[in-house]
């Protein structure tokens, strides 16, 4: 359970820790998976995915902070960049979301980088919703035919996030079924309900209810679904320290 799929490194398999980068499957509760079902998810959900991420850079408000503090009409905006003055207009409602060559054209014309959209130049507390719709679920791997777990990111349209909270699901598994990964950093887990086996350090250790494990996830580990019922968890890593 982890962060970014190419910073694995396996210890008998390089099966994936938990990622927020594999944000294909849209809420599944089945374990059967195929190319079809991920494509048609992907196509039908990317829109409003896209949207949500670059809503919290609030492009819209920039863009008519900019132009309102060098007091310049939307038409003759419209004229330096090329772009018409209702799709300026839109622009800065949010009713469209700009393309990274709409954007270059703007910045020019400001004589700032594209670094004043993408970098927080609004000072305020870190506060990031994240709703129980838009979480999507993941397996452990996406080509795993029967995943030791499924995810959810519960903080992913946050940046620069601190730690990674997931919501974590283990079928029930042989031990057969299960493999050993490791990555840096430590990970703490909480189990909701159900029942896990944790295996660290070649010993096995079983979670119920209310009881929570914390280690150094730089060790092989693995979790193995014990309970006929699939047990749930709340699961958080921490990135390595420096």
């Amino acid at each position: 359970m982890s962060v970014p799929m190419n910073d694995f490194t396996g210890a008998d398999t390089q099966t994936p820790r938990f990622t927020e980068t594999h944000l294909i499957f849209k809420n599944n509760r089945t374990e059967n998976f195929s190319l079809d079902k991920i494509d048609s998810v992907e196509a039908e959900n990317s829109e409003d995915t896209i949207r949500r991420i670059l809503s919290s850079y609030e492009l819209d408000r920039k863009l008519r902070q900019l132009r309102l503090r060098k007091k310049i009409a939307l038409v003759d905006l419209g004229r330096h960049t090329g772009l018409s003055a209702s799709m300026l207009s839109q622009l800065e409602n949010g009713k469209l979301v700009p393309t990274l060559p709409t954007l270059a054209r703007i910045a020019m014309v400001f004589d700032v980088s594209l670094d004043h959209f993408f970098g927080n130049n609004k000072r305020k507390g870190l506060f990031s919703m994240v709703r129980s719709a838009e979480r999507i679920r993941f397996p452990e791997r996406p080509d795993a035919p029967k995943p030791a777990y499924f995810f959810e990111c519960l903080a992913f349209s946050t940046q620069d996030k601190e730690v990674q909270a997931y919501l974590a699901e283990f079928p029930k598994r042989d031990a057969a079924d299960v493999a050993a990964h490791f990555h840096d950093g430590a990970e703490f887990l909480h189990l909701l309900e159900g029942a896990v086996s944790i295996r660290y350090e070649d010993e096995d250790h079983i979670l119920k209810p209310g009881d929570s494990v914390y280690f150094n996830s730089s060790e092989p580990h693995s979790y193995q679904g014990l309970s006929k019922t699939p047990a749930r968890a709340i699961v958080i890593t921490t990135p390595p320290r420096p």
